[in-house]
């Protein structure tokens, strides 16, 4: 019997192999960017300023009809001299002035917070003034009903407007003369008629011989005044300087500013005139601090 011879069947069995994992990306880095603060700037120390004398410092012109700036003893709480009540700013400056007539001496008087007071004398030099003796009698002024109506409101404006307080810092400056010209009449001369003292010259007057030359501010301030047609005066113009200090210009032509106005030194502000009680065009320039006259030759020196 024959056989056939059957191979053996192999079974080839196939590994199981895993497929190899997606390579895995790492997530993106998120950078935590913390933003860029400039160093603070340093505030600066305050530089203390160095504290005032316990004395007054001024300086100025100690003679009737001048002036004097300065400062205020450190802890002032008020200040006069004679008195007359003194302002002063937060750095302790002040102004003061000298009437016409002045007593050869002054005293400025500070009363300090703490209840302290201190004295500061002042010698006033007197001035030869220019006084006319006239042997004739003082013919009456008495004004008539009639011109009073209209004077009295005029010399209400004129008071009111120079106590006004504006803030103006003119006073600090070197003033300046508000036109060049011939000086035709100079701060306090006077008459006295057999005896009796006529009212003397209460500012000094610039006469440049035509009218309509312009006039400028002799330094900064407001005007508190600017009328047309004043009896006297003609058209006024009232500058405050500030601190009670402030100059009046009589007889213009034409104004160029009106109250309220701000001026600056320099700045063209009339024209020269004769209007009011005038003999011929020129211009009446008067200071007054207060009560005080004032000569504005001491102001602004020798006019060049």
């Amino acid at each position: 019997m024959s056989f056939t011879r059957v191979a053996p069947l192999l079974f080839l069995t196939a590994a199981c192999i895993p497929a190899p994992e997606p390579e895995q990306t790492p997530p993106p880095r998120t950078e935590v960017v913390q933003p860029v603060r400039a160093a603070p700037t340093p505030t600066p120390t305050p530089v203390p300023s160095p504290p005032r004398p316990a004395v007054f410092t001024f300086a100025g012109e100690l003679e009737q009809g001048g002036w004097i700036r300065g400062t205020v003893p450190n802890g002032t709480a008020q200040a006069m001299l004679g008195e007359e009540k003194l302002a002063f700013d937060g750095e302790g400056r002040f102004f003061a002035a000298f009437d016409r007539d002045s007593p050869k001496t002054m005293r400025l008087i500070a009363r300090l917070a703490d209840g302290r007071t201190i004295d500061s004398s002042l010698t006033v030099a007197p001035r030869a003034w220019d006084i006319a003796h006239v042997n004739v009698a003082r013919r009456p002024r008495g004004s008539n009903a009639a011109f009073m109506r209209r004077r009295q409101p005029e010399l209400d404006a004129i008071w009111n407007a120079r106590l006004a307080e504006t803030g103006a810092r003119g006073w600090q400056q070197d003033f300046i003369w508000p036109v060049a010209g011939r000086i035709s009449g100079r701060f306090g001369a006077q008459r006295i008629y057999r005896g009796e003292p006529g009212s003397y010259h209460s500012g000094i007057d610039i006469s440049t011989g035509t009218s309509g030359t312009p006039y400028v501010a002799p330094a900064d301030g407001v005007v508190v005044l600017a009328e047309d047609d004043f009896s006297l005066e003609g058209k006024l113009l009232i500058i405050d300087h500030g601190q009670g200090l402030n100059s009046a210009f009589l007889h213009s032509s034409r104004l160029y500013v009106g109250k309220g106005d701000r001026v600056t030194q320099g700045q063209h502000i009339g024209d020269i005139g004769s209007s009011g009680r005038a003999t011929g065009p020129h211009l009446h320039w008067s200071l007054k601090w207060r009560n005080a006259r004032l000569d504005p030759l001491l102001f602004t020196g020798p006019m060049r």
